[in-house]
This record gives C-alpha cells, sequence and structure tokens, in this order.
C-alpha cells in the first residue's frame, strides 16, 4: 500500500477472512472507514520529527509518596514470643499449613 493510499474495502475482506470473520458488506464498509483512519493516524505519528526528544515512560512525573524506611524501635522480640501460644527455636509455632506432620 502506498503512503497517500487508503485501505481498501477489498483489502479489509481480505484480512477479515484470513482472520476467519465473517463479516456484512456494512461492517466492511464501516471497518474499513476506521482502520483506514487508524492507518492514517499512525502514518502522520512516524512523519513526526522527534530527533532530540527523550522517550517518556508516564506523561507525568512520578514521585515515590512512601516515605522513606527508617529504623525504628519496635516491641521487644520475647516479650512478644512470651505472649504467643506457642514457640520454637524463638519463633511463633503454627500448625503445618497443608496437614503435612
Amino acid at each position: 500500500m502506498a503512503e497517500s493510499e487508503s485501505l481498501s474495502r477489498d483489502e479489509v475482506a481480505h484480512v477479515a477472512k484470513l482472520a476467519l470473520l465473517d463479516l456484512t458488506d456494512e461492517e466492511i464498509d464501516l471497518f474499513t472507514v476506521q482502520l483506514s483512519g487508524v492507518i492514517d493516524t499512525a502514518r502522520e505519528m512516524n512523519a513526526l520529527d522527534l530527533d532530540g526528544v527523550q522517550p517518556t515512560h508516564h506523561p507525568l512525573g512520578l514521585v515515590n509518596v512512601m516515605r522513606a524506611d527508617e529504623l525504628r524501635p519496635s516491641i521487644d522480640r520475647d516479650e512478644v514470643l512470651a505472649q504467643a501460644p506457642a514457640v520454637e527455636d524463638d519463633r511463633f509455632k503454627v500448625p503445618p499449613a497443608l496437614g503435612e506432620a
């Protein structure tokens, strides 16, 4: 297809056949117009001079909204383990998850 050429009705019908789509004549006409518009837009975008334009991954500058990790005092480990129903090797002892012994 040449640069200035629009997508033809026959090309849309051919692609629909390859995709095993059973389109009506009205659908082929509609998709011919819609797909031609998409292709024309892609051509316009390809014609843009983007030399020196840095690629962006997001249109807005993203800022981390999470606070920085800072080491702070916490609850005493021995105090917490003393309140647990079962302890083994300085850790909480829990029943097997899958019934395994």
